[in-house]
Order: C-alpha cells, then sequence, then structure tokens
C-alpha cells in the first residue's frame, strides 16, 4: 500500500475518531445539562409548594427579619390556609431576598425571582426577587388566595352579624366593634365598599348608648371615613353598629395605623383575592 493511501486512511480515521469524540462530549454535556435542568426543577418546585402551604418558623418570622421563610396566611383560628400567600411575609422576604431565598432555600445555587398576580382585581402585581435573568428560565405557577392588608378588617358585611336595631338580616347586614377614645388617636376607622356598591348602599352608624337618632346615609364614595361618626358621651368606650340597608354587600370595617397610605384604601386590598403566583429560577 503506497504511503499516500496510508495517509488518507489515516486521515479519514482521525476524523472518524474527532467526531465520534466531539459527539461524546456533545452527548455528555447535553446529559449534563438535563440533570441541571431537572434538579432545578426539583428543587423550583419543593420551594415554591413549600412556601405556600407553610408559614414559615416562628410563624411571625418576617416580623423578625430571620428564621426558615415560609408565605402561608394563618387564619384567626391559627389555621394554615394551604395554598395562600400572605402580603406582609412576601415584603419582607423581598427585603432580604438573597439571605432568605438564595442562600438558604436554594443554598447559593438557584438564582430566582416571584411575583404575585392579583386576578380579576384592580391591584397591581408584586415582584420581589433577582433580576437579570440567565439562559434557560425555568417558570412554575401556582393558583393561590392571597391576602393585602386583610389583617386590619374588623367586620365583613358579607357575613352575617349583629344588630341593636332589630333589623331584619335578610334585608340589612348589621355588626358591630368596641372602642376606645385613645384607639381614635392612633387609628382610623374605614367603611370600605366595592366601587359596584357606591350610590347604591346606605348606612348608619350608632352606639348602643343612643341620644338623638342616627339616620340612613347614602354611600356616596368607597371609602368612609368613620372615626367622626363616634360619640362617647363621656363613657370611657363604646359599643358602635354599623348598619347597612342591604343583605351581605361587598363592604368592610376597617382599622388601620394612622400613617398607613390613604392610596391603598380600596376594598381590593383588603378582601381575600386570588392570585397567580409565580417563580422563575435559572442558573
Amino acid at each position: 500500500m503506497k504511503a499516500i493511501e496510508i495517509g488518507i486512511i489515516l486521515i479519514i480515521i482521525l476524523v472518524i475518531f474527532g467526531a465520534i469524540l466531539s459527539s461524546i462530549e456533545n452527548s455528555t454535556e447535553k446529559a449534563m445539562k438535563e440533570v441541571e435542568a431537572n434538579n432545578m426543577e426539583k428543587l423550583t418546585s419543593e420551594v415554591i409548594d413549600n412556601l405556600i402551604n407553610n408559614p414559615g418558623v416562628p410563624e411571625n418570622w418576617n416580623e423578625y427579619g430571620k428564621g426558615t421563610p415560609g408565605l402561608a396566611v394563618v387564619n384567626e383560628e391559627g389555621q394554615v390556609i394551604p395554598n395562600s400567600v400572605s402580603y406582609a411575609k412576601l415584603i419582607a422576604l423581598g427585603k432580604d431576598y438573597d439571605k432568605l431565598v438564595y442562600d438558604k432555600l436554594f443554598t447559593s445555587k438557584i438564582h430566582s425571582s416571584m411575583e404575585l398576580i392579583p386576578k380579576e382585581s384592580c391591584i397591581s402585581s408584586v415582584k420581589i426577587g433577582e433580576s437579570g435573568e440567565g439562559e434557560n428560565v425555568f417558570s412554575l405557577t401556582r393558583l393561590v388566595k392571597c391576602d393585602f392588608y386583610k389583617s386590619y378588617v374588623l367586620k365583613n358585611f358579607e357575613i352575617t352579624g349583629k344588630c341593636n336595631k332589630h333589623h331584619s338580616q335578610d334585608k340589612c347586614s348589621c355588626n358591630y366593634f368596641k372602642v376606645f377614645p385613645g384607639n381614635l388617636k392612633k387609628s382610623d376607622y374605614y367603611l370600605l365598599i366595592d366601587t359596584t356598591e357606591e350610590y347604591d348602599l346606605s348606612y348608619i352608624v350608632d352606639t348602643t348608648r343612643v341620644v338623638k337618632d342616627r339616620y340612613w346615609k347614602t354611600a356616596i364614595s368607597d371609602v368612609i371615613y368613620l372615626n367622626d361618626e363616634f360619640e362617647f358621651y363621656d363613657d370611657d368606650s363604646a359599643i358602635v353598629f354599623v348598619h347597612l340597608d342591604k343583605p351581605h354587600p361587598k363592604a368592610l370595617l376597617v382599622c388601620v395605623p394612622k400613617n398607613f397610605d390613604k392610596d391603598l384604601l380600596e376594598y381590593d386590598y383588603f378582601r381575600t383575592n386570588e392570585c397567580e403566583f409565580v417563580m422563575k429560577a435559572w442558573y
């Protein structure tokens, strides 16, 4: 066999060998990327499901800025609401995201962001976490119940309450609460109604100690300031009744701090919302 032929054969063998090595390397790299992607998807799924079903440890970790984070809402009976997100905890998570999420939940391996998107609501979405998403972003979405400022709600008039005027609750919605003069120095009380109820709802605010009759007023705004409606008559407290002239209206009685942002005094911010909770993850 001539040297030229041998050389050609060797070149062909080298080309084939190189192609095989390249194919092996590509297959290996592809397999490694698939393993990384699967691991990221698995860990991200575990993290998001744990967040929306766990209030965290301790339960009020957001008040101290430390502990193991969780976002689930705990109701008045102390029960954890599955698939829920507390706005207060979400904001706390966003303030120390790198430490609580990147370091603690993802063990400094995966970058991420979270977004809470209210459905059928006037509330804007809320996004926390890292920016500058990398390539091959993995995204997960969960449908959740989300509260924003529901903790400030004293009474929900869609739920039957009690009345001191013997109003029939199949025609009216009434409820009551106790207030002290000192409360008015640090808190503001409001009746918040859905915009669909505006001008279609009338109300009376009175107390158990009736000195003069109160008459129905038309709700000409969806935000009604109530502090000026309270009369103590030299008593150290008052039992205040709020009467609405239709059953189960979309209306809430709220008590907020004096420094509360008045632009957020909207019915939707204080009710339970249906939301999409989106988590994005990337290396």
